[in-house]
């Protein structure tokens, strides 16, 4: 059996291209002792871990995303077209986001459950003993959170302990779910401390494609490789514009924490000879009422981008 660790890449709906990329990967015979994912990467890496570590077919998470009906995350504390959006602005100024983001529970939590995953306990590696991170860090997923009050990216379950938590007692789904929390689109998770509350966001600010997670830190040399799976575009190339004024510097920089994060070409860059790079332009991050049609085309282009870079290293 081949081995292959994995990044997943935060890409708010086009979350589905990664999972196609990922069964392609499953059925040429990989399997993957770790998964680390941000944002939407989160979600099907804890789907992925969770199934894989229960034995069960990877393809059978198509139709369980599929399933999830992406408009709930758009729905509003009140209902009505006037008392809707006036209730987000009112919890966007006193909450920090216009939706709760809690639907993410409804679906994912009972995936888990029913393959018998609901804490980090459950995915807890305890046959690796040429491995060179820490006690700490063995399990098989990693999801990467922003922690704005400390002004640091926080991976969990490694980072628990910094806030007095047991990792193996925390549910996965809790995890995930502020590895999502778009700034200002879904409201922060907030983290009850001994010195008080912390304050959780999308992992995407800091890091939305952390593909050196798992590279070892002894010298030695990899026991098998770290792949990832990309699904942001490059930036366009065109007439550069400055921005100016303190309107429009503040509007821009909402539309890059909110679009796709972690931009760059990947021509230069070491990690792209490690990176799955999928077409996703034609589906925006936040565009949650995509359909069904788009999302199996997107499901396709991360079949097609994997079965492209396994092509490349035969």
């Amino acid at each position: 059996m081949k081995k292959v660790d994995l990044v997943l890449e935060g890409g708010g709906v086009k979350n589905i291209a990664l999972l196609g990329a990922v069964t392609v990967l499953g059925e040429a015979g990989y399997t993957f002792p770790r998964i680390a994912g941000t944002s939407g990467g989160a979600i099907i890496a804890a789907g992925i871990a969770a199934y894989q570590k229960a034995g069960r077919e990877l393809g059978e998470l198509l139709d369980v995303s599929l399933r999830v009906d992406n408009s709930q995350f758009l729905k509003w504390r009140r209902p009505g077209r006037i008392l809707g959006p006036v209730s987000g602005a009112m919890d966007l100024l006193r909450q920090g986001g216009m939706h709760s983001g809690d639907y993410l529970y409804d679906f994912l939590c009972p995936v888990l459950e029913e393959v018998g995953m609901r804490t980090f306990g459950d995915l807890r590696i305890d046959d690796d003993p040429e491995t060179s991170l820490a006690e700490h860090q063995r399990y098989s997923l990693v999801v990467h959170v922003a922690d704005l009050t400390h002004k640091v990216l926080v991976r969990l379950p490694w980072d628990y302990a910094l806030y007095d938590l047991d990792a193996d007692e925390q549910p996965i789904a809790d995890a995930v779910r502020a590895s999502m929390s778009i700034p200002f689109f879904f409201r922060p998770v907030q983290v009850k401390t001994h010195h008080g509350a912390a304050t959780w966001v999308d992992g995407g600010l800091l890091s939305n494609y952390p593909i050196t997670v798992f590279d070892r830190t002894d010298g030695k040399p990899a026991r098998w490789p770290t792949w990832g799976v990309k699904v942001s575009v490059s930036p366009p190339h065109g007439e550069d514009r400055p921005v100016r004024s303190a309107l429009r510097l503040g509007v821009r920089c909402l539309a890059t924490m909110t679009g796709d994060w972690y931009r760059s070409s990947l021509g230069a860059d070491t990690a792209g000879r490690r990176t799955i790079q999928v077409d996703t332009s034609s589906v925006p991050s936040t565009q949650f009422d995509v359909d069904n049609a788009a999302r199996l085309r997107l499901y396709e282009n991360g079949r097609a981008a994997a079965t492209a870079f396994l092509e490349r290293l035969s």
